[in-house]
């Protein structure tokens, strides 16, 4: 046994005693309670509701009848009887109709348990859940397979990274699948198919939609051909126009929310005059807001300095090549620690996760009552 296994071997060790030592005292850890609700639904019939309208407006159109040809030939009448009121739909009929029933489960805190169980030992309303319970171990196994990359590369990080990767892989295939290829795609060509088997809200294609969507599976097919012994040159195609029509569509947006965005954000007055709700300035914010301004129009013209070769770098234009690569550190400085600061939120995430929900060490939100 090598060095490197035997080290894994006490860890691993190590671990396990702690684990069983944690199960042992107070609460345990990693379980997860959920709580049992019947929802029952009465679907009302069809038939039933179509023939009770039916002869409501039936009903309610001979009684205008009736009463309009007794109005005409008894005028001399002093007193009219009363329409006939339309039948009402009671709640029998509707009820005619299919029962369905199911359970839903709602994860509660194990305080929520605790007390159930102090109310009633015998009680099923709130239990744990065997399924949620081994997510969370899978969950906790995986996050330290992929810490233990901190230590050296071994098979447990490999698995975790495999696994990773093969579910967000089938996770996006899936939704590439049913969120674009059925709805657009299929939808366009079968519309009719579609709608009948697995998507019933689906709009009728429009002509012009079915022809890009042909367009678009002919694209489809000739890139698949790569895969084909022979023939991989009319992948070439489909890639090409995927390319150029990406290229064209990123151009323009980026000219727009880069390029004339930026410019347009940069041409600000260099003085500013702030007024507060009496209409009266205020100068303290006035003069902090004209310095913001004066600090980007020169940031942005040194910046442009600093890439500008045609000129050599010396005296004013040299002066402000260097104020420009001070405003490029820090701006620099500022986008990493804003990189960093968002892994360690993900890091501390984590950790809390491992903490509270798995070993039950933190009770940050009181759902234990530690």
């Amino acid at each position: 046994m090598t060095r490197q296994a035997k080290t894994w071997l006490v860890i691993g060790a190590v671990f396990v005693a702690l684990l069983v030592a944690r199960g042992m005292i107070g609460q345990g850890l990693g379980r997860v309670y959920v709580k049992r609700t019947d929802v029952t639904v009465t679907l009302p019939d069809t038939a039933a509701v179509n023939s009770a309208a039916a002869g409501a407006a039936s009903a309610s159109a001979s009684a205008s009848t009736s009463a309009s040809t007794s109005a005409s030939t008894s005028a001399s009448t002093t007193a009219v009887s009363a329409p006939a009121t339309a039948p009402s739909i009671t709640s029998t009929s509707l009820a005619s109709g299919t029962t369905m029933s199911w359970q839903e489960w709602k994860q509660v805190p194990p305080l929520e348990f605790i007390a159930a169980q102090k109310a009633n030992p015998a009680q099923t309303e709130i239990t744990m859940s065997w399924p949620r319970t081994i997510g969370l171990w899978l969950a906790a196994f995986f996050t330290l397979a992929i810490f233990s990359f901190l230590y050296a590369d071994n098979p447990f990080y490999k698995i975790a990274e495999s696994l990773v990767v093969g579910v967000s892989a089938a996770y996006w295939g899936v939704i590439g699948f049913w969120d674009t290829l059925v709805p657009k795609m299929f939808g366009a060509l079968t519309p009719g198919l579609v709608k009948s088997l697995v998507q019933p809200s689906l709009v009728a294609p429009e002509m012009l939609q079915q022809i890009s969507m042909v367009f678009a599976l002919i694209l489809g097919v000739m890139m698949l051909w790569r895969l084909l012994p022979r023939g991989g040159w009319i992948s070439a195609w489909p890639l090409a126009f995927i390319v150029g029509v990406t290229a064209g569509l990123k151009i323009v947006s980026h000219v727009e929310s880069d390029l004339m965005a930026q410019a347009a954000a940069t041409m600000k007055p260099l003085v500013v005059s702030v007024t507060d709700a009496s209409g009266a300035t205020n100068m303290w914010d006035s003069w902090w807001a004209s310095v913001a301004n004066v600090l980007l129009v020169t940031g942005v013209i040194c910046c442009l300095a600093y890439f500008f070769f045609s000129v050599e770098h010396k005296g004013v234009v040299g002066g402000a090549a260097r104020v420009g690569i001070w405003y490029l550190m820090i701006t620099f400085g500022a986008s990493f620690g804003f990189t960093v600061m968002g892994r360690i939120a993900l890091l501390a995430a984590r950790v809390e996760f491992l903490f509270d929900d798995w070993l039950w060490l933190i009770d940050p939100n009181h759902f234990r009552g530690l």
